[in-house]
């Protein structure tokens, strides 16, 4: 039987340039300041992406969808006939016009947000991005110190062989261990799905319209309310009659420190999310490791200088049998 002898020269060099180019690729990538970006950002996130906060959000919002309906309806009918313009006029009505738009927005919203929940789990669940790009330079300064010895001395060959065979199954095992294959393109899925959210722009806007339902909020404790008091009815008649409007009369400083800290996020997240966005599309990441791993692997396993075949142990014994 053949056997496979120490991998040769030029298989050496192949595996020194790919550990040398496993060590670069966080410096051309620019990860060692990009990545630690994406750790910020998902730890930024972490308290909102829970089935119950973006389902809490979302209720709050419809909490103020059904007050300013019920406003516009049942109330604006009440107090106009009694000569009131607290609906029509003033603060509220400013506030009316704009919440179609402000409601619209905010719910397809946090629908994408809550939609890609399983993406930023997904995520979240990889290896800390801060240790991103050690998980290229420390295989490939192992790669490329076990070629360059083997290259200078010969008796390093096969130590260094077994150690690169190693290091590429090792490369090749390591986005299954870390199911990288599944999360990474959801995480891609997450990054796309932001890629409307996480803008300078957007959230300028968000922080806008959150202003104008704070004045929306406050027109509707300050004038909406006293109105109907005007008209003969008491803080119980209010909530019976008009629950929407009670509602959310009662829990918006709830609603307020509940969205705030989520729309801090968001803001503070901007440039973030722009720097984990400059990075390589995330589902070719696992190949990052699998085909640098097959190759070396590969030339590591490959039958090199040293083979012996049957043939040549055959023919020097056949010869002394002969004489």
């Amino acid at each position: 039987m053949g056997r496979i002898g120490p991998p040769r020269r030029w298989a050496l060099i192949v595996c020194a340039a790919i550990g040398l180019g496993l060590i670069a690729a966080p410096v051309v990538f620019q990860m060692f300041d990009r990545a630690p970006q994406g750790a910020t950002m998902l730890k930024a996130f972490k308290p909102f992406m829970t089935e119950q906060r973006l389902t809490g959000f979302q209720n709050e919002i419809a909490q103020i969808d059904a007050a300013v309906h019920e406003t516009n309806t049942a109330v604006q009918t009440r107090l106009a006939a009694h000569g009131s313009s607290a609906v029509s006029g003033g603060s509220y009505s400013d506030f009316a016009k704009q919440w179609p738009q402000i409601h619209s927005t905010m719910s397809d919203l946090l629908t994408k947000v809550h939609a890609n929940l399983p993406n930023y789990q997904a995520v979240a669940a990889l290896p800390s991005f801060t240790l991103f790009p050690w998980f290229f330079v420390i295989p490939g300064a192992f790669v490329l110190i076990a070629a360059v010895l083997a290259l200078r001395s010969p008796t390093s060959a096969r130590p260094a062989q077994v150690v690169l065979a190693v290091l590429g199954i090792g490369l090749i095992l390591a986005p299954v261990a870390f199911q990288m294959f599944s999360r990474a393109p959801k995480g891609g899925k997450m990054m796309d799905a932001f890629t409307t959210i996480e803008t300078t722009q957007n959230v300028a806007k968000i922080q806008g319209y959150f202003g104008t339902m704070a004045a929306g909020q406050g027109a509707l404790r300050l004038d909406v309310v006293p109105a109907l008091e005007h008209t003969g009815l008491t803080a119980s008649d209010i909530a019976r009659t008009y629950p929407a409007v009670a509602t959310l009369d009662g829990n918006w400083v709830h609603i307020l420190n509940d969205m705030t800290p989520m729309i801090g996020a968001m803001s503070d997240s901007v440039t973030h999310y722009q720097a984990i966005k400059a990075l390589p599309p995330f589902p070719l990441f696992p190949w990052f490791f699998v085909i640098p791993g097959l190759l070396v692997a590969g030339l590591a396993l490959a039958p090199g200088s040293g083979r012996r075949s049957t043939t040549s142990v055959a023919v020097p014994e056949l010869q002394g049998a002969i004489a």
